[in-house]
């Protein structure tokens, strides 16, 4: 058994903590809109075509321009990536591992500069952006500590004639195409994950946060990766990412992002191209549509409270997030009540500042969150929030929708922003029924204190992360291993004591004595 701690979120109530990390903020903000090359094989690539890194809070501050990958060059890092696996696999487990270790140092000495970064490329507020951050070096440490365990293998039965291993081996070259919602913790966990287990990574993170994936490279490239191991190359999806996905020589593919995206992957994966050897293994995180269900037995103060923080945390731009809240009709009201006393007490606004909540993502997101907010109003009662404002940058205030009905749009689709809908159920097995009834089964909660009812939805509520007494976000690495169920995804279950072995294949030595 590992002994395990993650690691500590900085609390800002403290003033010397709120002096450094202002100190942070200043030193980023004085690097913004720096230029960033790919890296292919240790070598710096600039090309005339960039991705421009802007802050969602303010369009106006371009937080850096990326040089912007095309297939030539993908094909490119595919042969470098391809070379260096040769090597690479061959390095001590427990050397690779030593990387990690090393990494995840770096980054602790220099915590709130990273989080600064994801207050301006993420527009996440203080408290999201640490927790990413911290959740970045719980993967690095725990990682590298699972495949030191992982390197003994697996003990199998021997015979008296014979002698039997069951050791695991990498796979070859993996594409990991990352988030921007978790830029910096999920990146970095699908990727060290990838590597440590030896094999080599082609990194093409999302679009609008490429430079905390850069900054990771350098944090990398001074713990003593060797060149190749991880190639950056920042690139359009349906451009780059495609031609990687459906090339011969992945072996794998590492992807976080939408159910639509997930699903395209998944089917252009399927497919054995020419010359293709293997069939690919995909590993995918798509999303979710999910609930906090409150019994009628429970406490309401921690009702409203879970409800809250779970679906406006970062703007509700989480896949865990609660976009449902379904309530037995016994506390429906009051609970009601006590959300939005709650939502109204939330500041949105820029992050910088320190505010409950900053924008969503970007044009595009904040067009869609506006779009089902029109839906919504079709098919609720608008009691909170409602009005968006994206003439500097993207905000969009919390909002409550009341009274709607379980089939409903905006309880079936996946939102991604602040709006969460209240449906009353008649029961506990009616409640139970309304949180299975998408496509989706990531997360889910359950408050009550009757104790029958519990055991019936850990039977029952059919989610990878079940949690009870508490919201429906904020599984920590080693203690929550996540991943969901249906159309969220493989299940891969990331910071758990099995994720490494989807990079890896097992194989059998047997020696007659």
């Amino acid at each position: 058994m590992i002994d395990y701690k993650h690691e500590p979120f900085t609390d800002f109530t403290v003033e010397k903590n709120r002096e450094e990390f202002k100190v942070a903020l200043k030193q980023v903000e004085a690097e913004l809109g720096k230029d960033y090359p790919l890296i292919i094989g240790g070598e710096r690539v600039t090309t005339e075509e960039k991705i421009i890194s802007e802050n969602p809070s303010n369009r106006e501050q371009i937080v850096g321009t990326v040089s912007k990958a095309n297939t030539e060059l993908a094909e490119q890092a595919m042969k470098v990536a391809h070379d260096t696996f040769n090597t690479w696999k061959k390095w001590d487990p427990e050397v690779r591992a030593d990387i990690l270790f090393k990494a995840a140092a770096i980054v602790r000495r220099r915590k709130h500069e990273f989080s600064a970064y994801l207050v301006y490329e993420a527009g996440k507020p203080w408290n999201e952006a640490d927790a990413d951050t911290a959740e970045a070096i719980d993967f690095l440490e725990y990682y590298g500590r699972q495949m030191i365990e992982l390197k003994k293998g697996y003990p199998v039965e021997s015979r008296k004639i014979e002698k039997n291993r069951l050791s695991y081996i990498p796979l070859g070259v993996g594409v990991v195409i990352s988030p921007w919602n978790f830029a910096f913790a999920i990146m970095a966990g699908m990727t060290t994950s990838a590597l440590v287990t030896g094999n080599t990574v082609l990194l093409k993170p999302a679009e609008t946060t490429p430079v905390v994936a850069y900054k990771f490279m350098e944090v990398l490239e001074e713990a003593g990766l060797p060149a190749g191991v991880v190639n950056f190359i920042p690139g359009s999806g349906p451009e780059v990412g495609a031609y990687l996905v459906e090339h011969p020589r992945t072996r794998f593919v590492s992807f976080t992002g939408s159910r639509q995206v997930g699903v395209e992957i998944y089917e252009k994966a399927a497919k054995v191209q020419p010359g293709q050897i293997w069939l690919k293994r995909v590993v995918a995180e798509m999303g979710g549509k999910d609930t906090i269900v409150v019994d009628n037995n429970a406490d309401l103060d921690l009702a409203a409270q879970s409800i809250v923080q779970s679906a406006f945390g970062f703007s509700g731009q989480k896949c865990s997030a609660c976009s449902r809240a379904v309530i037995h009709e016994d506390v429906y009201d009051e609970v009601l009540e006590k959300a939005l006393v709650l939502t109204k007490k939330l500041t949105v606004g820029e992050p910088v500042n320190d505010t409950n909540m900053g924008p969503v993502n970007d044009q595009k997101a904040f067009d869609k969150v506006m779009s089902y907010i029109e839906v919504g109003k079709e098919e609720g009662r608008l009691v909170a929030g409602g009005e968006g404002d994206n003439s500097k940058g993207y905000f969009i205030q919390p909002t409550i929708f009341a009274d709607v009905d379980e089939n409903a749009r905006i309880m079936q689709e996946e939102i991604f922003g602040p709006v969460v809908a209240f449906c009353k159920a008649k029961d506990f097995d009616h409640a139970l029924d309304v949180a299975n009834n998408t496509e989706y089964g990531l997360t889910g909660a359950v408050i009550t204190n009757n104790r029958a009812n519990m055991e019936k939805a850990r039977e029952e509520f059919h989610v990878g992360n079940l949690y009870f007494n508490r919201g429906c976000t904020g599984a920590i690495v080693g203690y929550h291993p996540f991943g969901g169920f249906n159309m969220s995804g493989t299940d891969s279950k990331a910071g758990g004591p099995d994720y490494l072995l989807h990079f890896t294949q097992a194989k059998l030595t047997c020696e007659q004595l």
